[in-house]
């Protein structure tokens, strides 16, 4: 319990900086939002000059871009890679912290088994990403109230929940990369690096036709339009989240219980 509430304590100024800057980003697209509804034909008109593979990429309907959903929905993919670059970047520093801080020796000669190290870090991880999540949603949903527009709750929240869903994804990714290190010097280009890669790809995948491709980057394992449409989550997208995070998640104890850790 001491481990779990030391890093919570330690990471405190950090959740809050990056609450504060999604939801300062969905503030401003909130902003707009006004003079785009004023004016939804010159704006769906504008976008529909787009080739259909740049509106596939930036997740653009012009169906429903002139409701507060359909253009939040359009908006949202830039929130999911702040909130995608906050989560990889917590996996990554989570468990290298001590070897590259020199406090490992101070660690791991504790009465506590590596099992229980790993467990406590997770859980606080996951207690900052929950935080993050539901200050995130409750902002917003006041932003959204001041609009005075009407939208499914229902649909907002789902929208909003896949935030949490992308980012328990690369959580895992950088628990599971970070245990393969010995030593990171640097946690943030990496994490920079594995989230703008997998970002870059989803937007390549997004103008092509398989929906297998779209298994490669967790990006788009969330359809808005489709979440929009049927109320719901795809199935297969989202076991395959689930499987990701259990599989890393489980190969993180295995490879941290293993490895040999220096403390300089």
């Amino acid at each position: 319990m001491n481990m779990y509430l030391h890093e919570l304590k330690s990471l405190r100024k950090s959740t809050l900086l990056w609450t504060c800057v999604m939801i300062a980003l969905a503030a401003l697209y909130f902003s707009i939002y006004p003079s785009i509804a004023a004016d939804a034909a010159d704006f769906k008109h504008l976008l529909s000059g787009y080739p259909a593979s740049v509106r596939a990429a930036l997740g653009i309907s012009l169906d429903n871009i002139a409701t507060l959903l359909g253009f939040y929905a359009m908006v949202f993919s830039f929130i999911t890679l702040f909130g995608a670059i906050q989560a990889m970047n917590l996996g990554v520093s989570i468990l290298s912290k001590e070897a590259r801080e020199r406090t490992a020796d101070f660690l791991l000669v504790k009465p506590v088994s590596r099992q229980a190290i790993v467990s406590a870090k997770l859980l606080a991880a996951l207690t900052i990403l929950l935080i993050t999540n539901i200050c995130y949603y409750l902002a917003v949903s006041v932003l959204a109230s001041f609009l005075k527009t009407a939208y499914s709750v229902k649909l907002f929240f789902l929208i909003n929940l896949t935030l949490l869903f992308i980012q328990l994804i690369f959580l895992a990714i950088g628990l599971v990369i970070s245990a393969f290190f010995t030593r990171l010097k640097a946690v943030l280009p990496l994490s920079l690096g594995v989230v703008f890669g997998f970002y870059l790809i989803g937007a390549l995948i997004a103008t092509g036709r398989s929906q297998w491709e779209r298994f490669i980057s967790p990006f788009k394992y969330f359809d808005l339009t489709y979440i929009m449409k049927n109320a719901g989550f795809e199935m297969s997208y989202l076991i395959t989240g689930a499987v990701i995070v259990v599989l890393a998640v489980a190969a993180s104890y295995v490879i941290y219980a293993q490895k040999d850790i220096h403390a300089v």
